[in-house]
């Protein structure tokens, strides 16, 4: 039975509380008479509860700003599928309603990791899932469909082998929302109570103006472009001019009140009101000093306006204060705003404000309005598709194979009727990503958002070379104990491991209570598991005075009774004032608690009775409770009063329970409707002192909130707070770091938002395993390293001991094992928990090993000086006509190489641009067309396939410079990532260079 590494992880992770994105008010306006005109209910965000509290910056970090579900991680069709070799299928469920399955076989980035993506096109929505690759198993498609727990079919799928199928999809996978975006801009001056007033301002103040140029460039509409947001670039109707910016790839158009068409005839200024009142999210700039009435999104008429952002600015300080009104029904979204919400660095500010309004509008599109029209958009596209495809049955377009193998190549019987279908294929898959990119509707990759900057997940080296099978661990103060094939180990990053415990204790789970001095682990050896507790002082003793390893013998005294046959255990770590262990016995589960001590404080024992080596006697046994089955899963869960009120959650066959610890009352919390459930983890986290739990199983995770108990019962009740979302890879561990929720798979780190679920970032990192996460989190991984590499300290070769091997120009896309001259190295990594957490929290203690001063690192690896990202206009018509002539000639063949080159490999240079690049000391510098000169600052704009492959280029943003959490103890320097994010070099087929 597996370990749960991943409990306990609640609050003490940071405050889990929805308070940071605001209340719902309800908003009243009123006339200057003070008759009421509108209401409505908003969620106010105001960063603080006192809006004239001091003017000081908000205490938070830059790298806390991030887009959520960015579309270079959630437009799978465009990045993987299209332009690529894939197969498509058609079918309908039992309940007759077609779908269509995509399936591709991809690399990770470049990262040495082949794996399956597959998307289910239904009228519900869109579902992404990766499944592993395996060279000597083929993946069928009916394996496919049941992970995406899609077992029963009306009509089984048929393949679809028409090449214009990919325009279809193409459509399909853009109703997920448009990749650029139309924000309004309103002028209020101050005491303005109406928007007649507002939309009638015919220019604005210099304040205005300023903020205008803040967050873009000023361009003449007619003869534009790029993105135009629905304004007239032809005749003028809209207006002369507008402002328009590029952030993270995506382009953004502003429709400014005092720059449409203003009449003085119409009062109610219709013309300005067509754009602004349709946008989704506007911004209101309100001139007055703050003690002047506020702006309320209830003065505002629009049914179509959901979010609104508030700005003020502070002439004397030179700052910006922001408020952001949410109508009820959009879901929560960040980044939260600060405390207070002030702003004294306005690119900060810029940045701040543009993330949270794209952010807003993509969650706005999940309300009900939004998504139901998008739901019957989606449905009459896959219906219309069906009735297209399926008269043509008999006409090869379909197969009849239903569930045919997923296979990497095609069978040698028809091996050149299959190699000109495919060539085919790619060729009109290729030029509608082409058409995409220039008609500006392709998502935006990785070197295009800029997002080459300092993240609070990445790791650093912890012990490079680790020459074991890592089982678990558990932090000693600066040291990770570990438990490995070989023993139970105290490893430091600068010091040889030292053995404690010898290979006759096989220890599976472990606890590490510093505070406690106590050391809980389960010895698993089949039936005689059992549970030993230890006295950390005596295991140091041992440490120090250099003893051999305890062996199973050694520790009979430490055995506790009545836990032989143990497969798992759980104890709780927060908010308690005593110890409780559960332990898990096949389907029975011990209730023991330690006798006469508080979990916050050290042992203090009476000095007439010394205190034993053995802390056996201080455990006490207090109840046993039947289950109906053995449990997988288990979490320890605190009541509010901790006396009658705690639970145990646990997970066994399709169904997740709460237990009354008193009573050994059991009741249902959830019911998993699936054929095959994979239990993952029950995270316990505590939203503003109430417990909740987050069900992970599957690819599916679920927040429920645990109602309180009335006279010993306990009843579910859905709740508004509750939400569900699904991972994209099957996760084997979880862990919870407010504001993050981190799964951990064989090869990958998927990182969300706690507070909604939404994606944040996916790493890629061959052969993961996480092994601790009750602080930091620690885990193994390879890295392939050549031969003959010496071995350095683990702090000074984290930079190239990556476990996300960054993709070279000459990287072989799917290399079946290590290339030549390489071995699999397996280093142990750490993510500091303040880096995700963002706070200060209680440090460990000190090494068991040796008292040591932590001094931080060097700067090495900073040489490259940081260019800040640039946020380029649109390519101009030479530049696209070049792209289309040069794709043109790739795709008929007429290629340097006389041939089709393998997705992923590099185009290899000229003489003349390669001698040309000599002389300069580096690529040549793409050209890039701009009308503003503080919003272009780089030199250089790099292709995917050079600036992706290198990192730690220049393409440093701004951001990540030293922020106020850059001198955190621990935080691993720019440069020395043992994963920075990199994108594929194979995303964008077409060579943007």
């Amino acid at each position: 039975m597996k370990s749960s590494v991943s409990e306990d992880l609640g609050c003490r992770r940071g405050d889990f509380s929805r308070k940071h994105y605001g209340s719902v008010e309800l908003l009243i306006s009123s006339d200057a008479d003070g008759a009421i005109q509108r209401a409505g209910r908003f969620r106010v965000e105001n960063g603080s509860s006192d809006e004239n509290a001091s003017t000081l910056p908000g205490t938070w970090r830059r790298t806390d700003v991030h887009l959520e579900n960015p579309e270079y991680h959630t437009r799978w069709y465009f990045k993987y599928f299209l332009g690529q070799v894939h197969q498509n299928y058609i079918g309908n469920d039992a309940e007759k309603s077609p779908f269509f399955l995509s399936v591709t076989l991809s690399d990770q980035n470049n990262q040495r990791v082949p794996q399956y993506r597959a998307i289910l096109w239904r009228k519900t929505g869109t579902q992404k899932i990766c499944l592993p690759y395996s060279p000597t198993k083929t993946l069928s498609v009916k394996s496919i469909l049941s992970a995406m727990d899609l077992d029963k079919f009306e009509k089984g799928p048929r393949e679809i082998f028409h090449p214009e199928i990919q325009k279809d999809l193409l459509v399909l996978e853009e109703q997920e929302g448009s990749v650029n975006f139309k924000f309004g801009v309103l002028y209020a001056k101050d005491g303005q109570l109406t928007d007649d007033e507002m939309f009638s301002n015919e220019t604005g103040s210099d304040a205005f103006q300023k903020f205008l140029n803040l967050l873009g460039d000023t361009v003449t509409l007619k003869g534009w472009t790029g993105y135009r947001g629905g304004l007239d670039t032809k005749n003028d109707t809209t207006g002369i001019h507008s402002v328009y910016t590029v952030y993270q790839g995506h382009e953004i158009m502003f429709h400014v009140s005092t720059m449409l068409p203003y009449s003085k005839e119409n009062k109610q200024q219709v013309e300005r009101k067509r754009h602004i009142g349709n946008d989704i999210v506007t911004i209101v700039f309100q001139e007055g000093e703050e003690p002047s009435p506020a702006f309320k999104p209830s003065m505002i008429r629009s049914h179509f306006t959901h979010i609104f952002a508030l700005v003020r600015y502070d002439p004397q300080n030179d700052n910006y204060r922001l408020k952001i009104f949410s109508e009820e029904s959009v879901p929560l979204f960040g980044p939260p705003l600060p405390s207070p919400p002030v702003f004294t660095d306005h690119q900060e500010f810029r940045d701040f404000l543009l993330v949270k309004l794209i952010n807003g509008e993509k969650a706005t599109l999940e309300t009900p309005t939004f998504a139901q029209k998008r739901r019957r958009t989606l449905d009459m596209l896959i219906r219309s598709l069906y009735q297209d495809l399926m008269p043509d049955v008999h006409k090869n377009m379909l197969n009849r194979r239903s569930f045919s193998d997923v296979l990497p190549e095609s069978p040698r019987s028809a091996r050149k009727k299959e190699e000109a279908r495919q060539a085919e294929f790619v060729r009109i898959g290729q030029a509608l990503k082409l058409k995409s990119i220039v008609r500006v509707d392709a998502p935006p990759s990785l070197v295009a958002s800029g997002i080459c900057k300092k993240e609070p997940w990445e790791p650093q080296c912890f012990y490079s070379h680790f020459p074991h099978e890592a089982v678990c661990a558990d932090p000693w103060g600066q040291a990770l104990l570990v438990s490995t094939d070989a023993g139970v180990l105290l490893v430091d990053d600068d010091l040889p491991s030292v053995p404690v415990f010898d290979r006759t204790l096989p220890v599976k789970q472990m606890h590490v209570l510093e505070a406690l001095d106590l050391l809980i682990l389960r010895a698993d050896k089949g039936k005689d598991a059992r549970l030993f507790v230890f006295r950390l002082s005596a295991v140091q003793k041992g440490v120090g005075g250099k003893q051999a390893a305890r062996s199973r013998c050694d520790c009979r005294e430490n055995k506790l009774e009545k836990t032989k046959g143990c497969h798992l255990y759980a104890i709780n770590t927060h908010h308690s004032r005593e110890l409780r262990v559960v332990v898990a016995i096949r389907n029975k589960l011990l209730l023991i608690t330690r006798k006469h001590n508080k979990l916050g404080g050290v042992a203090d024992p009476s000095p007439l009775s010394p205190q034993s080596e053995s802390p056996v006697e201080e455990f006490q046994y207090i109840r046993e409770i039947c289950l109906s089955d053995s449990p997988v899963v288990m979490t320890l869960v605190d009541g509010p009063t901790e006396e009658s009120d705690n639970l145990i959650c646990v997970a066994y066959r399709h169904q997740f329970d709460v237990v009354n610890e008193s009573t050994g009352e059991a009741f249902r919390l959830h019911h998993v409707e699936a054929s095959r459930v994979h239990f993952v983890a029950a995270i316990d986290v505590y939203e503003d002192g109430e417990a909740g739990l987050l069900l992970c199983y599957n690819y599916s995770c679920i927040y429920k909130k645990v109602c309180p108990f009335n006279g010993g019962s306990f009843l579910v009740q859905p709740s508004a707070s509750d939400f569900q979302f699904c991972w994209n890879q099957a996760p084997c561990a979880i862990v919870c770091a407010f504001p993050y929720l981190l799964a951990f798979t064989t090869d990958s780190i998927e990182i969300r938002l706690v507070v909604n679920g939404n994606l944040v970032h996916t790493a890629v990192v061959p052969q993961l395993q996480l092994v601790a996460s009750r602080s930091d989190i620690y885990f193994t991984a390879t890295a392939a390293e050549h031969e003959g590499r010496s071995a350095g300290s683990s702090k000074a070769a984290s930079a190239h001991n990556s476990p996300q091997t960054p993709p070279g120009r000459d990287a072989a896309v799917f290399p079946s094992s290590l290339g030549e001259g390489e071995i699999e190295s397996k280093n142990l990594y750490k993510i500091p928990l303040r880096n995700l957490v963002g706070r200060s929290i209680e440090r460990p203690l000190k090494s068991p090993l040796v008292s040591k001063v932590i001094t931080p690192p060097t700067s090495v690896g900073m040489g490259i000086a940081a260019i800040p990202v640039t946020h380029s206009l649109s390519l101009s018509r030479m530049e696209i006509k070049e792209i289309a002539s040069r794709t043109r000639r790739e795709l008929l063949g007429l290629c340097d190489e006389g041939g089709p080159r393998s997705e992923g490999t590099p185009k290899p240079k000229s003489k003349a641009r390669k001698r040309l690049e000599e002389s300069q000391g580096g690529p040549m510098p793409g050209t890039v067309r701009s009308t503003s000169s503080d919003r272009i600052t780089s030199s250089s704009l790099e292709s995917p396939s050079t600036a992706e492959a290198n990192p730690e280029g220049p393409c440093q943003s701004a951001g990540s410079d030293q922020d106020p959490g850059a001198d955190r103890e621990g935080s691993p320097i720019w440069g020395s990532s043992p994963f920075q994010l990199t994108g594929s070099s194979d995303e964008d087929v077409i060579d943007l260079k």
